[in-house]
C-alpha cells in the first residue's frame, strides 16, 4: 500500500544526499584547480627563459657602416661631400673691404647726442608766460627760445594750394592759447640775460618742442631730436603746413 509519509521522507533524503555530492565534487574541483596553477608556477620558475641564438641576432640587425679616416697630419678625420658642404678656399689678397650700405630708414639711426648742459644750470619755473612767436616767449624778465626748434616769426606767410595765409600769426597765437599763462620749467642760468636764451622747458610732463613740432607751429633742428615729429606733421598737414586755420 502507497504510503505518502514516507515517499517524502525518502525524497528528502535524496535532496540531502545530492546536495551533500555537489559540495564533495566542488571542493575536489577547486583542490584541483589550486594543484593546476601551483604546478604551472613551479614549472615556469623552473624553467631557464629561452633566448634566440646570438647568430641570428647578429643576422638580424646590420652591423653599422664603419667610418673612414684620414691618417693624414693636419688632414681633416673624415670628409663627406667636400666640394658641395665646405666653403671654397679663399685667399686673403682677393677681399676687399666696401663701404657699408645706407641704412633703409631713419628708425635705423642712432639719435644725435644730447648737448650737456652747463654745471650752473638749474630747472627753474616762469610764471605767466608770453608767447611773443612761435617758439619764444617772455616771462618773469626772461627772454627763452626752446632749444631743437626754429621759430617760425610772426610775420611770416605761408601758402597752402592757392591760398596765402599769415601762419606766423596764427602759430604764436596758437602757443599763447596751449599756455594760457600757466608756468613753464626750464633749464636756465642762475643770472638773467637782456638776450634769449634757448633751453629746454616742460608743461607739467609735456615737452614743450615736441608739442610745438608735432603740431606744425615749429619746425626742427638741423641738430634737435623733434626731426620725427617734422616729418609727421608735414604728412598729416598740420599747422603752417597745411591749410589755412
Amino acid at each position: 500500500m502507497y504510503d505518502p509519509v514516507k515517499r517524502r521522507g525518502a525524497l528528502v533524503g535524496e535532496v540531502k544526499s545530492t546536495g551533500r555530492l555537489a559540495t564533495t565534487l566542488g571542493s575536489l574541483g577547486l583542490v584541483a584547480g589550486a594543484l593546476l596553477i601551483a604546478g604551472s608556477r613551479h614549472r615556469l620558475a623552473s624553467e631557464p627563459p629561452s633566448y634566440p641564438p646570438a647568430q641570428e641576432i647578429s643576422e638580424a640587425r646590420p652591423a653599422p657602416p664603419v667610418p673612414t679616416h684620414d691618417t693624414r697630419p693636419g688632414q681633416p678625420a673624415r670628409r663627406v661631400a667636400e666640394d658641395l658642404i665646405a666653403p671654397p678656399p679663399l685667399e686673403a689678397s682677393g677681399i676687399e673691404r666696401i663701404e657699408p650700405r645706407p641704412p633703409l630708414g631713419e628708425l635705423g639711426l642712432a639719435p644725435p647726442p644730447k648737448t650737456p648742459m652747463p654745471q650752473d644750470w638749474r630747472e627753474t619755473l616762469l610764471y605767466r608766460p608770453v608767447a611773443t612767436s612761435s617758439a619764444a616767449f617772455e616771462a618773469m624778465g626772461r627772454k627763452v627760445v626752446i632749444s631743437g626748434t626754429v621759430d617760425i616769426a610772426p610775420d611770416r606767410t605761408c601758402a597752402f594750394g592757392d591760398a596765402v595765409w599769415p601762419c606766423g600769426q596764427r602759430a604764436r597765437a596758437a602757443f599763447n592759447a596751449w599756455l594760457r599763462g600757466r608756468a613753464l620749467k626750464c633749464v636756465l642760468p642762475p643770472d638773467g640775460d637782456r638776450f634769449a636764451i634757448a633751453a629746454p622747458c616742460a608743461l607739467g610732463k609735456q615737452d614743450v618742442g615736441a608739442w610745438l613740432v608735432a603740431n606744425g607751429w615749429a619746425m626742427a633742428s638741423a641738430s634737435g631730436v623733434y626731426g620725427k615729429a617734422e616729418s609727421v606733421a608735414r604728412g598729416a598737414q598740420m599747422g603752417i603746413f597745411g591749410p589755412p586755420q
